[in-house]
Order: C-alpha cells, then sequence, then structure tokens
C-alpha cells in the first residue's frame, strides 16, 4: 500500500513521527505536511503565488516535504508535484476534534476531501490535544475494525475521532453545533475569534459528538458530493 501522509498542525507536530512510524508497518510512506501550522484552511489551495517546498530530514529511509500552503496543498503536491500515485491519504492526527458543523473548516478533513477528488480513499484523524499519545494506542484496533469491515470499498472518505478510552467503536453521522463561537475585542480595531467545545451532548450515538463524548470511537463516512439530489430530482424539469 502506498500511503500520504499530511496534517496541519504542520511539520513540527508532536504527533506526527508516532503517525508516520505506525503508517510504514503498512505500506510504503510519503509525508508532505505544512511548514506551519494550517489549521482551519479547510480545502483552501494556494494558486496566484509560489509556494515553499523543501526536502526536510524527519527519519531515515522517508521521503517528507515540508510545504508552505495548506494541507489540500499538501496532498496536491505530493499526488501532481511528486508525480505519484497513492493508495491512501491520513491526515492528521489533530490536536483537536473535528466532529460536528465544524469539520467544514477542518485543514484535516479539507486534506481528505482534496484526496477524493483525485480519487484517492482518505481518512482524517482527530482527537482532544491532550488525548493525543491514547490516539496513537488505538490507530491498530480501530485500522483492523476498517479492513475486517472492508469500509473502504464502501467510501472514499472518512472522519475518525478519538476518544481518551475506547469503549468501541461507532459508524456515525455528522453532528450538529459542537463549539460555542464569538468575537472578542483585542488593543486597537483588533478582534480574535473564540470559543470552546460545548459540555452538554446527548446519547445519540450514531451523532459523531455524542458517539466521541460518550467514549466511543466515531467513525463517519464522508461525501465530497454537495448536490441536494433530493431538491434536484424535485426541481430538475424546470430546464
Amino acid at each position: 500500500m502506498r500511503i500520504l501522509i499530511t496534517n496541519d498542525d504542520s511539520i513540527s507536530s508532536p504527533i506526527l513521527p508516532g503517525l508516520v512510524r505506525w503508517a510504514k508497518t503498512k505500506g510504503d510512506v510519503t509525508v508532505v505536511v505544512p511548514k506551519v501550522e494550517q489549521s482551519g484552511k479547510s480545502q483552501a489551495i494556494e494558486f496566484y503565488h509560489a509556494v515553499e517546498v523543501k526536502e526536510v530530514n524527519l527519519a531515515p529511509d522517508l521521503k517528507v516535504w515540508a510545504m508552505n500552503s495548506t494541507p489540500a496543498d499538501c496532498v496536491r503536491f505530493g499526488v501532481l508535484g511528486l508525480h505519484q500515485t497513492y493508495d491512501l491519504v491520513l491526515s492528521g492526527i489533530n490536536k483537536g476534534l473535528n466532529v460536528g458543523h465544524d469539520i467544514v473548516y477542518s485543514g484535516t478533513v479539507g486534506a481528505i476531501y482534496e484526496a477524493s477528488r483525485l480519487g484517492i480513499h482518505g481518512i482524517a484523524l482527530s482527537s482532544a490535544p491532550e488525548d493525543l499519545p491514547e490516539a496513537l494506542t488505538q490507530l491498530d484496533g480501530v485500522w483492523e475494525w476498517m479492513t475486517h469491515h472492508e469500509l473502504l470499498s464502501h467510501n472514499l472518505l472518512y472522519n475518525v475521532n478519538f476518544p481518551r478510552e475506547a469503549k468501541g467503536i461507532r459508524i456515525t453521522r455528522q453532528g450538529g453545533v459542537f463549539f460555542s463561537d464569538g468575537f472578542q475585542r483585542q488593543e486597537g480595531d483588533m478582534y480574535i475569534q473564540v470559543g470552546a467545545p460545548l459540555t452538554d451532548y446527548g446519547q445519540d450515538l450514531n451523532m459523531d459528538i455524542d458517539a466521541i463524548r460518550n467514549g466511543y470511537v466515531s467513525v463517519t463516512p464522508l461525501a465530497a458530493e454537495r448536490t441536494n439530489f433530493v431538491a434536484f430530482e424535485k426541481l430538475k424539469h424546470l430546464t
């Protein structure tokens, strides 16, 4: 298996070497990651200006590039810039859960959306920042579960979130609001966006937010297609 790894927390992500070591037990690994943190960049790409891409020494016998752009661009460079093919893109492990409405902002999830646009399977991996070491220990179990049930034969993209201690694994759907949002005024005319995970959650284990908060690994099949087919079928006769 040929695996491309990226991580929106940048080349400096402390969990990146652990993910790379794990992935090398599954196949041939290439790493293209942002030079600096790119959280919240979704599927953005840079096509107006040249960007720096530099090969770096992360580990022996490993091809690693640091790119001064977004996770989606890292996937694009891994495929289009290096002229390589891959069976799987792994994005993460992100230092923060990517669940509910907020996955639309996620650079971690944006990377696998870009993978799907290029016809490649993608898995986004995330956990709470304090739970990153525990997430690494859960990779084998989740991977074995996904391969046993042949999940990659059913869908191109999966969004996986790890709790601290997993009671089990749940197939979930995208939930609703996970973070509180607001703007906080700084000095002068400056504002900063602020928010925190909501502590109130339910017991619907089919929803990613509830599953992760109740101690389950959340595995959500995602789709890149944004057409509302119910509306399309109702309205297509108008044209």
